[in-house]
C-alpha cells in the first residue's frame, strides 16, 4: 500500500468522486424516446408549479441560472445528485424487493479490494485511530439457506472521516476489503467504526447549503454490496444507534432497518455486531 503525504480535505475528496463518476463504464442501451418525453415533461411541469407556488422573482431565477452554471464549473453534478436525488432513485428501484434493504451507494465505491476467505481484517494503517470493530453475520438466500461463495464488499471512512483513494495520505485499500462465504455463508470483518463527515462545503453544494441554512453532515457509516450467483446485488449502508446525523443525514439514505446496535466486543477490544443478508433471487 502506498500513501502521500499531503492533508485530505473534503473538497477534495469530493473532486476526486467526480473525477472517478467520469471514468465510470455506463451502458448504452437504446433510448425510449416515449418515456425520456415522459420523465422530461413531468420534472419540467414539476419545476413550473415550484416557480408558481413560491412566486419565483426574476433576481431569484437569475441567481438560479448561475448557481446551476457554477455547479457544472465545480464539477458537482454527482455530488449534487447523490445527496439529494439518489435515496429516492434507490426506493424506486427496488421497491419490489423482499430480503436484504439496501440505499444508496454513494461516489466512493471502488471495485476490487483484497479479497478473504469466511474472515478479514481491512487493511489499515500502522496505529489506525477509532473504536475496533467486528462486524459479522451470515448471507442466506429468503428461505434462510447459507450461500456458498457470495461476496460481501466492505469500504468506509477512516476515524477523520476521509476513504481511501479520495483522499491523499491515505494508503490505496485502508478500510476495503472483500470477504467471500464459505458453505456457512458466514463472514466476520475486523476493522475500526468510521466517524460522520460533511459532504465538501466549499462549492456550489455547499452554497446552496449555506444559503437554505442546512447542515451538510452524514452519519457515520460502513458501506457494502453483497452479492451471490443467481441472487440480486444489494448495495446498502449501515448506521449506528444514537450516532450523530443518524436523524438528519444530508443525504437522507437512512432507513430503520439499517441501523446498528454493537455490544461490546467479547474481547474486551471495542464494539461488535451481527447483521444478516437475505438475498432476493436475480
Amino acid at each position: 500500500m502506498t500513501a502521500t503525504d499531503v492533508t485530505p480535505t473534503a473538497a477534495g475528496s469530493g473532486r476526486n468522486a467526480t473525477e472517478r463518476f467520469a471514468q465510470k463504464e455506463r451502458s448504452a442501451g437504446t433510448v425510449d424516446h416515449a418515456r425520456v418525453s415522459a420523465i422530461a415533461t413531468d420534472a419540467i411541469a414539476a419545476l413550473h408549479e415550484v416557480i408558481r407556488r413560491h412566486g419565483v422573482t426574476y433576481a431569484e431565477y437569475d441567481a438560479l441560472k448561475a448557481w446551476l452554471i457554477r455547479v457544472g464549473e465545480d464539477g458537482e453534478w454527482p455530488l449534487f445528485l447523490d445527496v439529494w436525488i439518489e435515496h429516492v432513485v434507490e426506493e424506486v428501484a427496488h421497491a419490489d424487493r423482499k430480503g436484504a434493504v439496501g440505499t444508496i451507494e454513494g461516489p466512493y465505491y471502488i471495485p476490487g479490494s483484497p479479497e478473504f476467505r469466511g474472515e478479514a481484517t481491512l487493511p489499515m494503517r500502522d496505529g489506525e485511530k477509532g473504536t475496533p470493530l467486528v462486524f459479522q453475520g451470515t448471507v442466506t438466500d429468503l428461505d434462510g439457506t447459507p450461500l456458498e461463495d457470495a461476496r460481501v464488499e466492505l469500504w468506509h471512512a477512516d476515524d477523520d472521516g476521509y476513504y481511501s483513494q479520495f483522499a491523499p495520505g491515505i494508503p490505496e485499500w485502508n478500510l476495503r476489503g472483500t470477504v467471500v462465504t464459505g458453505p456457512d455463508g458466514r463472514f466476520a470483518f475486523h476493522t475500526i467504526e468510521p466517524a460522520p463527515y460533511q459532504i465538501p462545503t466549499d462549492g456550489s453544494c455547499g452554497a446552496l447549503i449555506a444559503a437554505a441554512g442546512w447542515h451538510a453532515w452524514r452519519p457515520a457509516h460502513l458501506h457494502l454490496k453483497v452479492s451471490a450467483p443467481g441472487k440480486q446485488l444489494v448495495t446498502t449502508q449501515l448506521y449506528f444507534a444514537g450516532g450523530e446525523h443518524v436523524r438528519d443525514d444530508v443525504a437522507q439514505a437512512v432507513k430503520p432497518e439499517l441501523v446498528l446496535d454493537p455490544t461490546p466486543a467479547a474481547s474486551g477490544q471495542g464494539r461488535e455486531v451481527t447483521y444478516d443478508f437475505a438475498l432476493d433471487p436475480a
